[in-house]
């Protein structure tokens, strides 16, 4: 393992409980664009519980964890809960 697979995730907090893959990474700012999104889950770029994410429209929920390639570790964490 590298240091990068043991990257702590960053936390990233939404509104409501649910929200979908390509919003989430636009929220992170990992990405600028829902084109950018869609083309690093097209190429298996990202990640999210350890498995790779095809689904643009995946929905996560609190507590979720999302990697990007090259570009970040997030946990999903909803508005109400306390951090991690």
């Amino acid at each position: 393992m590298n240091a990068k697979t043991r990257e702590a995730p960053q936390d990233v907090v939404i509104q409501g409980t649910e929200i979908e893959l390509n919003q989430f990474l636009k929220l992170t700012r990992a990405v600028s664009t829902g084109g950018e999104g869609k083309a690093l889950i097209q190429q298996g770029a990202v990640r999210v519980n350890g498995e790779i994410e095809t689904r643009r429209g995946r929905t996560l929920r609190s507590g979720d964890v999302v990697r990007l390639a090259g570009r970040g570790v997030y946990r999903v964490r909803g508005a109400d809960q306390e951090p991690s």
